[in-house]
């Protein structure tokens, strides 16, 4: 057999002129220390802050400490099975979660994974958790209601697309209730609902979603749960999770509405995990960065204009008090953070006032722009009737002998307060709120019985739907009561009065 050298060449040319040498360079470290969720990674010099890590048996850890020798993760999962000596992998990204549309209706973890027992979920598209809040430019100043079904709220603290409302008070004090309300009140009302469950008890979130579900309320909300028995770092992703999730229909042009249930439990995971990261306590020991930990979550609440989409979110972020301290570390910082807040008082409560807003601290700085020209018909002078009604009551303590304009001022304000009232998972549509408080500025309440006058408004709506219906469809139309609408109400309700008044007196 005759060798071509000239051939060998050739071949030998060509191999090396296409040989491509793929080196795979993945960085990898060596776990030092682990314990309480925390572990100590050497050798990971290129990791960013953020950056998700792999573990041994598929656990995920986030980077929260970049030290000159090491590098801090907190582990998203049991970090009982992670041993020292064992590898980590860098994996190049941040963390993210699956978003779309085939997550309404469920419940997922902090990481997306569904944990209802329905089967996976099948999402295309993925959010990073943390991004920076839409700057000023993008936005637009909030004009929309958001309807929460409560009258007490929607009359004296309103909430509109786009807004951040602070919900504050002790344990028990009707908080989630609110919450829970204001999304089964969405129902057709074309807004997306997200509930995050932070360090609740497991019983407890299922409760909800059953409560959600009998009111048909799950078909337009996701539940994000982070319970009580899960590990720190769950619990300090999960809001984050849960807005990227809200932000993706946000971008799509649609209305989303954020429960944070509740952030108090969040700043003590995050206390946890810094604690254990080593960093330096300051106040009530949390960590100095703790205002900046609320302000970038809650700055992604917002309204955008038309030209970037013109979605919203609005955020409802819980913070639990201590004996009704509003001006204790975390309370102080969210409402400085937030467009407004909503208080909830022990005493009122326990006194049958439902829901416990105290309409003196409770305030609403954007939502007054967003509510219906009808509410601020009939609720223009409510707070003010309130906080007089407040005064008279403490004054009148005093005197035995109280004159007729003193007298008049107490009774209005009960009256007030009665129409206030309201039960549980029962809100009110706006033309119901609206006729409501139509009867009370027109002081037809004030000769009735104290304990009469939620009858009376019942039977007298029920008489305005049966006798003349097109009076609350007008102003559930044109949100407005218009001059020749609010004649012929006054005259439904003489009519109303002339037949049945006499049993509520």
């Amino acid at each position: 057999m005759k060798i071509n050298a000239n051939e060998i060449s050739a071949l030998i040319k060509e191999q090396i002129k296409n040989y491509k040498h793929d080196v795979d360079s993945s960085d990898v470290g060596t776990v030092i220390s682990v314990g309480d969720g925390i572990a100590l990674v050497y050798g990971l010099t290129q990791a960013m802050l953020g950056e998700l890590l792999i573990f041994t048996h598929g656990i995920y850890g986030l980077v929260m400490n970049l030290e000159a020798d090491h590098v801090g993760a907190v582990l998203l999962g049991d970090d009982s099975l992670i041993k020292e000596g064992d590898e980590v992998k860098r994996t190049k990204r941040v963390m993210e979660v699956p978003v779309g549309d085939n997550m309404l209706g469920r419940v997922v973890n902090a990481l997306g994974q569904p944990i209802d027992g329905l089967g996976p979920i099948e999402t295309k598209e993925t959010r990073p958790i943390e991004v920076i809040a839409p700057g000023v430019i993008t936005r637009k100043s909030v004009d929309t209601s958001l309807e929460t079904g409560i009258t007490a709220i929607d009359a004296i603290t309103p909430i509109g697309r786009g807004q951040r409302e602070l919900i504050i008070g002790d344990r028990q004090t009707g908080k989630t209730a609110i919450a829970i309300d204001t999304i089964i009140n969405q129902k057709g009302k074309d807004v997306l609902c997200i509930y995050v469950a932070i360090g609740q008890k497991n019983s407890t979130v299922a409760q909800i979603v059953d409560k959600l579900k009998s009111f048909g309320a799950m078909e337009y909300t996701l539940v994000v749960s982070a319970t009580a028995s899960e590990p720190a770092p769950m619990l300090y992703v999960a809001p984050y999770a849960g807005v990227a999730m809200g932000e993706y229909w946000m971008h799509q042009g649609k209305d989303v509405l954020i429960v944070y249930d509740d952030l108090s439990k969040h700043a003590v995971s995050y206390r946890t995990l810094s604690l254990l990261l080593k960093r330096s306590p300051g106040r009530e020991a949390y960590p100095g960065d703790v205002f900046y930990l609320h302000s970038r979550l809650l700055e992604r609440a917002c309204k955008l204009d038309k030209k970037y989409g013109g979605g919203s979110i609005t955020a409802l972020p819980i913070v639990e008090t201590q004996a009704g301290d509003i001006s204790a570390y975390i309370p102080t910082n969210v409402i400085s953070i937030t467009d407004g807040q909503i208080f909830l008082v022990t005493d009122l409560f326990n006194a049958g006032q439902r829901p416990a807003i105290d309409a003196g601290l409770s305030v609403s700085r954007v939502g007054g722009a967003a509510q219906t020209k009808a509410m601020k018909q009939v609720a223009r002078s409510l707070k003010i009737d309130l906080a007089s009604f407040e005064e008279m009551k403490s004054f009148s303590q005093f005197g035995s002998d109280l004159d007729a304009s003193t007298l008049a001022i107490l009774k209005h304000g009960e009256a007030l307060l009665e129409v206030l009232k309201q039960g549980q998972y029962n809100p009110y549509p706006m033309e119901k709120e609206i006729f409501y408080l139509f009867a009370a500025k027109n002081k037809y309440l004030d000769s009735l019985k104290k304990n009469k006058i939620a009858t009376y408004l019942a039977k007298a709506y029920e008489y305005s739907l049966s006798s003349d219906k097109s009076l609350l469809n007008s102003i559930k139309e044109k949100k407005e009561i218009l001059p020749e609408v609010e004649k012929k109400l006054i005259a439904q309700f003489e009519k109303f009065n002339e037949l049945y008044l006499e049993e509520y007196k």
